[in-house]
């Protein structure tokens, strides 16, 4: 019987995974006979909530609890069935992948788990399935896996790669964050919050709302996030905001009468104000310090 997520060779030798079998599927009032797949999979729980049991030993099994959101990836050849209460119907996407010999250009796991060392914590789970909980990273990526795995004609092996690539490091990024969730609750929270952040920049937003995504109190949340990053909430999204700016001054032909659209910061004059508080110029000042110190590459006669 397995005691590994991956095996031992991944490490040792060049090998890429190649899709088997994929499929979205509601499951009403169903119990699965116990079976194995010669693969790994993924079974993601969209809708819903199931029981996965899995043959561990000879004569021992786990009973694993899948939410909505959560999802689990077994390795090949583990016996397991799945059970869904009649009462609360279940909605899944699985895929199924295998590993080859690696072929063409595209790296192999060993190559990446070399340049990913959390790729290579993965690698060496000592369990025959991992479960975890998705912010909604793993689903849009499986998402985008078997749109492009169903384009009649039209399928681009690379992007396949890719995306199988991105889907494995995304869920070892996951499980990193699981291991170190030994931290407490409240940092998850401040990371959630930071993503939003991150994400909605460019939108008038204000701790409410910050609060409502995360759903946390707006003063609990002004609390623990000071308490970690020594910012509040809104001093975190300001310096989002003007490194974006800068980005855009460096990197593009924006003009700087309407990048303050671009951050999120609707008056012009507020964020030249911003602006020069964190960066000590202008936008313009800044665009033209920055292009005065760009290589001019000579032009080709």
């Amino acid at each position: 019987m397995s005691t590994r997520l991956f095996q031992q060779i991944l490490m040792e030798r060049d090998y890429h995974p190649q899709v088997l079998a994929y499929y979205f599927k509601q499951w009403n009032g169903f119990v699965m006979p116990f079976h194995r797949h010669d693969a790994t999979e993924i079974m993601y729980t969209i809708h819903g909530s199931c029981e996965i049991e899995i043959q561990t030993q000879l004569e021992s099994y786990d009973s694993v609890s899948l939410k909505k959101g959560e999802f689990m990836i077994l390795d090949a050849n583990v016996p397991h069935r799945l059970i869904v209460d009649e009462a609360n119907p279940c909605r899944m996407l699985n895929v199924e992948f295998r590993f080859i010999e690696s072929r063409g250009v595209m790296p192999s796991i060993k190559q990446l788990a070399a340049e990913e060392t959390v790729l290579s914590n993965l690698l060496e789970v000592q369990s025959p399935y991992l479960v975890l909980r998705d912010p909604d990273e793993v689903y849009h990526i499986m998402k985008s896996l078997v749109l492009e795995l169903d384009k009649p004609g039209t399928k681009s092996d690379t992007m396949v790669h890719l995306l199988i690539a991105q889907l494995l490091l995304r869920i070892s990024r996951l499980r990193s964050e699981a291991v170190s969730s030994e931290q407490p609750q409240s940092d998850w929270y401040v990371k959630m919050s930071i993503d939003f952040l991150h994400q909605n920049y460019d939108r008038d937003i204000q701790v409410k709302d910050i609060a409502g995504a995360v759903n946390l109190h707006p003063g609990y949340l002004q609390r623990i996030f000071k308490a970690q990053t020594k910012q509040t909430l809104m001093e975190y999204l300001t310096m989002i905001r003007m490194e974006k700016a800068k980005m855009l001054l460096i990197e593009t032909d924006v003009p700087i009468a309407e990048i303050c659209d671009y951050v999120g910061v609707g008056s012009r004059q507020y964020f030249h104000m911003l602006f020069k508080t964190y960066t000590d110029k202008t936008p313009l000042e800044y665009r033209k310090s920055v292009s005065a110190h760009k290589w001019d590459y000579p032009k080709e006669s």
